[in-house]
């Protein structure tokens, strides 16, 4: 399901022959759908049930036969949007061998994705972070389930002791913390430009900043 346009994909009016668990589904996807549109355009104190029942097509007793409110929607969208943005992350590393070459993937991938698609960026991102304690639980524990995907594989830095946990924590946080400022900032389309720095931040622990250039470099 993306978000990249304003198209929901309706269902034919009258008979259609389709089952009332497929159509049942269709709606709550369209209606996840609307809200991560309308939310990015107006934001989340001024998006209503209304605005996302009518955006996807659906009424608003529909609306409520898949959702209690507007706050159990973006719940169910925002979980939506980090498990895209994660399986996208996942399936971008899994061709690569070595460990710098999967890094680089996954964080090019992830760039290019959010900025491809600011309404993604902004549910994730920005208003994620504005929707009280729940849905930031939600975010910190989406941002460290990124953190076994830098781990697995990194070498040990030349010289010097195995890199802690603690210090991939730390720049996978600083990561997510450095892309919010950008996406709250209106420079999400802009964020392709950070992938050398970000990359650079991802891999010099284990690589040493000289080590983690060459790679940059050589694309």
């Amino acid at each position: 399901m993306s978000h990249s346009d304003d198209r929901m994909d309706r269902l034919p009016r009258g008979r259609h022959g389709l089952s009332p668990e497929f159509v049942a589904r269709n709606q709550r996807e369209r209606l996840i759908s609307a809200l991560i549109l309308t939310l990015a355009e107006v934001g989340y104190r001024k998006t209503t049930v209304s605005m996302i029942g009518h955006r996807a097509g659906v009424s608003k007793s529909d609306f409520y036969k898949h959702f209690d409110s507007k706050d159990d929607c973006f719940v169910a969208a925002y979980d939506h949007a980090v498990d895209r943005i994660r399986t996208t992350v996942v399936e971008a590393c899994v061709p690569a061998a070595e460990w710098p070459a999967r890094v680089q993937a996954g964080v090019t991938v992830l760039l290019t994705l959010l900025a491809g698609e600011p309404p993604l960026a902004t549910i994730v991102l920005a208003e994620g972070l504005r929707a009280g304690r729940g849905i930031y639980d939600r975010y910190q524990a989406a941002v460290e389930s990124f953190v076994p995907l830098l781990r697995d594989g990194a070498p040990d830095p030349p010289g010097s002791a195995p890199v802690p946990p603690a210090t991939d924590e730390a720049v996978v946080g600083g990561i997510a913390a450095l892309l919010s400022r950008r996406v709250v900032g209106g420079e999400t389309e802009d964020l392709t430009r950070l992938i050398p720095d970000v990359l650079e931040f991802a891999l010099a622990p284990h690589l040493g900043t000289e080590g983690a250039r060459r790679i940059i470099s050589a694309g």
